[in-house]
């Protein structure tokens, strides 16, 4: 970043990179959230998601759209809907997205953030995607080691629940478990603790970045599409959020 005249290069409260976050609503992109609030060359400024229209969800993890953003609410920070269609193709996506982040860029956005753990493809892809708007992708989680991470995540306060399971990888009924000390131990030994093969997707309802915990109720368990969805939903009656009609993930 460009320095002002007269100020000192070294003055971290002028050198910070304005940064949106790529939110899942999952645990890890609640600790990468965490560890670049905590870094004093970011300033992050909001969270930025894809909902599915029609369904008024989290695009795969099946989330309800209403806890997203009262996961947003809690968190302090904007939230940036990127709304794409039922089936959406990944050509509509990135046109969609790169909309989204160039109104992003026009604030002041220099930089995104992303919860990727090991996975060089998927972090290649995000790479060319967003070097091609002129946005720097940031991997604050990137290359720990997953088993250490993931009792880490739970020692420091994070709560959160599986929403979606992959059947194929592990067992179906984990959907709806609180991801804690006794699910890691209920996993087999062929998933990752953290589930980024995509062995299973979480909702953080609580974090040491939260003003206050989100009360969800776990609801019915269904399979779509070979993946098995808890619907999670939120306990209190109503919320200081908006909640549009909210359909099938």
């Amino acid at each position: 970043m460009r320095t002002p005249e007269g100020q000192s290069p070294y003055d971290d409260r002028q050198m910070t990179t304005k940064l949106v976050m790529s939110w899942s609503g999952g645990k890890d992109s609640a600790c990468a959230l965490l560890r670049l609030q905590q870094d004093p060359r970011y300033d992050v400024c909001g969270l930025l998601t894809t909902v599915t229209e029609d369904y008024e969800r989290i695009s795969m993890h099946g989330v309800r759209a209403v806890l997203l953003r009262a996961q947003a609410a809690e968190l302090g920070l904007p939230l940036h809907e990127v709304r794409i269609p039922p089936g959406c193709s990944n050509a509509d996506y990135e046109a969609r997205m790169g909309e989204a982040v160039r109104r992003l860029m026009a604030e002041g956005v220099e930089a995104a953030g992303f919860g990727d753990l090991f996975l060089e493809d998927i972090r290649a892809y995000r790479e060319r995607q967003f070097a091609a708007l002129g946005v720097e992708p940031v991997f604050p989680i990137w290359g720990e080691e997953t088993r250490a991470l993931a009792r880490a995540v739970i020692a420091q306060g994070f709560r959160a629940t599986l929403c979606c399971v992959d059947p194929r990888q592990v067992a179906g009924a984990l959907a709806g478990r609180a991801y804690d000390e006794a699910l890691l131990a209920d996993l087999p030994d062929s998933a990752d603790p953290c589930g980024e093969n995509g062995e299973f997707h979480t909702f953080v309802h609580d974090a040491p970045n939260m003003r206050g915990a989100i009360p969800i109720v776990v609801g019915e368990r269904v399979e779509r599409e070979g993946f098995v969805f808890a619907d999670l939903r939120p306990a209190a009656a109503a919320l200081d959020v908006a909640s549009p009609a909210e359909g099938e993930p």
